[in-house]
């Protein structure tokens, strides 16, 4: 039976988790698997390196400077990916339990209509508008989990219909329209402090790029040190075996897919509050760099195996790919080509990995 004792708390799991790792990779392979296992425990970080020195090298330069590095345009990086990155973050859980989330890019769509209206047109706080979008995210993405696990419908189907869903109720909750949000104390306009979403810290780091590192860091300790990142890689690796065991599969699935919903919220919210509006039309394709951050972090799409460090760095990566991509001036189409061929040498390396060992 899977053991659920809870794991030390805190730092001490989460160091205890780390010591045990580095020791494995002090250790000397034991065998040949255990080599390409470690190889390929590090390909994304690995994938990130190369992509980030090769952008260095064919960044163009401006008066001697190298545009690529300048303190402004990997500001500009980290901001892009943020939402990204923190639906991707999600998204991993999702992955891991074996199923996919395609309504993800709608939810934030959603979410962001929804902080735009309730402070602008309803006149809500920060708080309360908040908490009400992280509400509406968290119960969307439970029902999904829901009908995933009682109602025995593949999640790839149950998220389709929730990606409808969510975009019809965005469009009629706007009035099919883009709400602006204007700063300012009158009835209209939201609380000015909200406007911190669109700004730096210093100057340098975006605040956006600080909640997704914030969030990525708990989802690591997560993965790493609690009983529920054990049963959500005992369902992904063999459902029915988990069940049998005692793991509580129902309860472990629809809190995942709340946590992707809740998640795409949050993004919601970032993504309004950077561009000053709510629209229905937002998040359009998220979910499909979300899934491919997701692939190229190493997260197996059967379930079962990937780390959330893995999703960060296949964040990371997309978003310094994209930027190099841009500062060439190559061609939009171009772009999604080598989006893709990386999408699918990633998916391949997992493929020889399975075939390997």
């Amino acid at each position: 039976m899977i053991d659920e004792q809870t794991p030390a708390a805190g730092t001490t799991g989460l160091k205890a988790s780390l010591s045990t790792s580095v020791a494995r990779w002090l250790r000397r392979p034991r065998s040949r698997r255990e080599l390409i296992d470690r190889l390929f425990a590090v390909q994304s970080l690995f994938a990130l390196v190369v992509v980030f020195v090769a952008a260095v090298i064919a960044s163009p330069t401006r008066g001697g400077e190298n545009l690529f590095l300048s303190t402004g345009n990997l500001g500009n990086i980290v901001r892009a990916v943020s939402e990204i990155g923190i639906i991707a973050i999600g998204m991993t859980f999702v992955v891991l339990l074996g199923g996919i989330d395609l309504s993800v890019g709608a939810i934030l769509g959603l979410s962001a209509v929804g902080t735009a209206t309730l402070m602008v047109d309803s006149g809500y706080g920060i708080l309360p508008a908040v908490l009400a979008v992280l509400a509406i995210g968290a119960v969307f993405g439970a029902l999904q989990g829901y009908a995933t696990a009682r109602l025995g419908i593949q999640s790839f189907i149950v998220t389709l219909a929730g990606l409808q869903v969510a975009r019809g109720l965005a469009r009629i909750w706007s009035g099919g329209l883009g709400i602006p949000i204007a700063y300012g104390d009158g009835p209209k306009e939201a609380p000015p402090a909200f406007e911190i979403l669109n700004g730096s810290i210093n100057g340098v780091v975006p605040v956006p790029a600080v909640l997704f590192i914030a969030i990525g860091v708990a989802a690591v300790v997560v993965l790493r040190t609690t009983a529920f990142s054990r049963h959500v890689y005992a369902i992904g690796g063999n459902e029915k075996a988990a069940r049998l065991s005692g793991v509580p599969v129902t309860r472990v699935k629809v809190a995942v897919f709340a946590i992707a919903g809740l998640l795409a919220a949050v993004a919601g919210i970032v993504h309004a509050g950077q561009l000053n509006q709510g629209s229905p039309n937002d998040g359009a394709g998220y979910e499909l760099d979300a899934i491919a951050a997701v692939v190229i972090g190493g997260t197996s799409l059967s379930g079962g195996s990937g780390s959330m460090g893995g999703t960060l760095a296949g964040a990371l990566l997309l978003g310094i790919l994209n930027n190099i991509l841009a500062l060439n001036n190559i061609d939009a189409n171009v772009q999604l080509l080598i989006k893709g061929l990386v999408i699918v040498a990633a998916a391949g390396l997992q493929k020889l990995h399975r075939s390997v060992v």
